[in-house]
């Protein structure tokens, strides 16, 4: 074996089973000095090097150039690349010819070839230099080939963005037939990898690729549990110009994985959703049989509303009372449990049975009911935290005169009653807080009083009409106060229709209001 080509390394066999001296370049004594240096060197290097030698291109490469042809080695060394590279002539020859010509070097980049390396015509690309080798006379005798596959490189790429084109889709799905709607026409817009995606009904086998009529195709079971009727699958036909390698059928494996945690995440939310419903339906259905109708008194006028959250999962604990003691005073209650769930409905109900029990058995001023309401809810374990106002009016009218009236009122930590009065006026019923009830601690409750005109209102709510996300409580109050100023002439229920109307957009919590009239 001639000397040059000690530095073949496993090549060394394949350039000595070459008859050289069949080849345009003769016996290899016969070459000359450029093309020895330039053989020398393509061979000594490890990067992937070609050399197209004289007018046919005879090819001569190294070791780490095969990979980047595969089955067209050994056959290639010492072939002309006309015939070598057949398949791709059309795009590198003219560059080819370019260089032996005279023109200069070329450089491309990411170049796609469709070339025939194992047996099939594969999507390929290539990133690589032809420059030219002068000889002594200075004459171009062959072009230099340095070259780099970056197929892996473009595919990933490829594949990634068509990945996270897919997870952005599917992120804010709720349902599962919108992933479907969303899914398709993302994997249709990259047809060099998903040919003709489709998600058809499972048929029960897992992940798999099968040879058909049509090609190889991919499936991918989009269900990570059991077989079960009603389950998806991902089906798939592959490239044909690709291999179907490990690493084509992770990718595919990947957006079935996507698809199928949308599903996933569309199940849970629509059993959420359900589940909330149903959480809604029970929680209201307490709050409404026990939310009865306020009292009819010829003295007195009491109108109520109540307004379940828009956000289903707020549903809960605001409740109110209204119930004339034996002795003629009216008792209107506004209260809220701590939670918003089945289970504050569910105590709600307690503490108001409970409230009213203690109201109509002590016949006591608020403060002291107040007072009892806690010793009770310590006493009964009942483990949760309420804020209440529970106000009372009384008259003890002379014949032919108008009625005085007299309101006392406790707060337990709860939004402050406002006065309407009959000129138009509106009044914050604010007080020092007192602590809330349920906490188990000391406290003082006070009572406080008044005299009302008749035709005053007193308005009674829960923190829903007032609260907005950030905005401050004081901020609230205002506008309450400001939808009341000049509303002197509304009757109790057109007022609680008026405050509805008028927050409801906003709010986030449940809405009670209570307007307690005096009579004129």
């Amino acid at each position: 074996m001639d000397p040059l080509f000690a530095a073949a390394g496993d090549l060394r066999e394949a350039y000595a089973g070459v008859d050289w001296a069949a080849t345009p370049l003769g016996p290899v004594a016969s070459w000359g000095p450029a093309l020895r240096t330039a053989v020398d060197l393509a061979l000594r290097t490890r990067f992937p090097v070609t050399l197209f030698w004289g007018q046919q291109s005879v090819m001569l490469y190294n070791e780490a150039y095969v990979p980047m042809i595969a089955d067209k080695h050994p056959a290639a060394l010492g072939a002309p690349a006309r015939e070598v590279f057949a398949e791709v002539w059309g795009d590198i020859g003219p560059m080819i010819k370019q260089v032996l010509g005279g023109g200069g070097a070329t450089w491309v980049e990411d170049l796609r070839l469709e070339m025939r390396r194992h047996g099939f015509l594969e999507e390929c690309y290539f990133t690589f230099s032809y420059s030219p080798v002068m000889g002594e006379d200075g004459q171009v005798e062959g072009v230099f080939d340095i070259a780099s596959e970056t197929t892996t490189q473009i595919l990933a790429t490829r594949r990634l963005r068509l990945l996270n084109a897919l997870h952005d889709r599917l992120a804010t799905v709720d349902h599962r037939g919108e992933v479907l709607q969303r899914a398709l026409p993302v994997l249709r817009a990259d047809p060099q990898d998903l040919p003709d995606a489709e998600i058809v009904a499972a048929d029960g086998g897992d992940a798999a690729v099968r040879q058909t009529a049509a090609g190889k195709v991919a499936t991918v079971r989009l269900s990570p549990r059991t077989y079960a009727a009603g389950d998806l699958m991902l089906r798939t036909t592959l490239n044909p110009r690709l291999l179907a390698d490990e690493t084509y059928l992770i990718f595919v494996r990947l957006v079935g994985a996507t698809i199928s945690q949308a599903l996933d995440r569309a199940r849970l939310r629509e059993a959420e959703r359900r589940s909330t419903a149903i959480e809604r339906e029970i929680s209201e259905t307490i709050q409404r049989s026990l939310l009865t109708p306020p009292p009819v008194s010829e003295h007195y006028r009491v109108a109520a509303r109540y307004e379940p959250a828009v956000e289903h999962a707020r549903v809960g604990g605001d409740w109110y009372d209204a119930f004339l003691l034996p002795d003629g005073t009216m008792t209107v209650v506004v209260g809220d449990i701590s939670g918003h769930d089945r289970f504050a409905a569910a105590t709600m109900a307690q503490v108001r049975s409970i409230l009213r029990g203690i109201a109509h058995t002590l016949l006591g001023p608020p403060s002291r009911i107040l007072a009892a309401m806690d010793e009770a809810m310590s006493g009964f374990g009942l483990d949760t935290f309420a804020t209440v106002v529970l106000a009372q009016v009384s008259t003890d009218p002379e014949p032919g005169a108008p009625a005085p009236y007299t309101l006392r009122w406790s707060n337990a930590g709860h939004p402050p009653p406002i006065l309407l009065t009959p000129d138009g006026g509106t009044t914050l019923l604010r007080h020092p807080s007192e602590l809330l009830l349920g906490t188990g601690l000391p406290a003082t409750r006070s009572d406080h009083s008044m005299t009302l005109e008749p035709g005053s209102h007193v308005v009674l709510y829960t923190d829903g009409l007032i609260e907005r996300p950030g905005k401050p409580l004081d901020e609230g109050l205002r506008g309450l106060a400001d939808l009341l100023t000049g509303r002197h002439d509304l009757t109790a229920e057109q007022l609680c229709d008026h405050l509805l109307a008028a927050s409801r957009a906003g709010a986030g919590d449940d809405i009670v209001v209570t307007v307690l009239q005096a009579g004129r």
